[in-house]
């Protein structure tokens, strides 16, 4: 099955949008193939601001309507608790808090970003997908992340090229009970890295400190730029650390 043909059968839908390359891919190929499409963004502590400027830059280029849909995710015991299970509970609030959202407006079919290179076995979180009847276009036809970058970048999508971004309770230990000070530590120490030309990159808090990974191509220039990280970084950390093996 292809996209045309999926939104063929599938002509009036609401979109889980992220801003991420992925849905709005899925955003544009709903438009382009006359989908009657709305997106709806859920604003938790677990995504960034940028997340939710480039959604809004996206909606407005595509001229796609796009709802901001409010969740406390940290009064969700089982996703503050950050256990193993917790993308699977974090998953089911937002995606029931989105249904809630679409169904008002009258949408009866909602879609996310879900492509062919998702392992559904590494992603509990797909489990709360599939309970909640949510429809992965990008899955269902096949279409990889390789493929969605290439058709991205000839369709003139600024999210072409973006990397991808796990949520910001990624970067918090397993089993460590999440609260909001420290996400917004996190944020901030990954703006700041940001601004020094990092791309791709991850601060995680590590026994109390920030635990720097950066791409092999980037490790040099962690290592140019160490005195500014490192004075940037201890305003919100104890203590910094540069991880020597490189992120893939």
């Amino acid at each position: 099955m292809t996209l045309e043909e999926f939104f063929r059968s599938v002509p009036k839908a609401a979109l889980a949008f992220s801003g991420g390359t992925d849905s709005a891919f899925l955003m544009w190929a709903a438009k382009h193939y006359g989908c009657d499409l709305k997106a709806y963004y859920v604003n938790t502590a677990f995504q960034p601001e940028f997340e939710l400027e480039d959604a809004r830059r996206l909606s407005e280029e595509l001229s796609v309507p796009m709802k901001i849909v409010e969740k406390d995710i940290l009064a969700v015991p089982e996703a503050a608790e950050n256990g193993p299970r917790r993308c699977y509970y974090c998953k089911q609030a937002i995606f029931t808090a989105l249904w809630e959202a679409a169904r008002a407006d009258g949408y009866t079919v909602l879609l996310d970003g879900t492509n062919a290179s998702d392992d559904a076995a590494d992603r509990p979180g797909m489990q709360a997908l599939r309970e909640l009847s949510v429809r992965s276009p990008l899955r269902e036809c096949g279409i990889t992340k390789p493929e969605i970058r290439r058709l991205s970048q000839e369709a003139g999508l600024f999210t072409w090229e973006k990397p991808a971004y796990a949520c910001l309770a990624t970067r918090i230990p397993a089993g460590t009970r999440i609260v909001d000070e420290d996400l917004k530590r996190v944020e901030s120490a990954e703006n700041m890295l940001a601004g020094l030309g990092f791309r791709d990159f991850r601060v995680r808090m590590y026994h109390g400190g920030a635990r720097l990974q950066v791409t092999e191509e980037q490790l040099a220039l962690a290592l140019e730029k160490r005195l500014e990280i490192v004075s940037g970084l201890r305003e919100l950390f104890p203590a910094v650390m540069l991880d020597m093996e490189p992120r893939s």
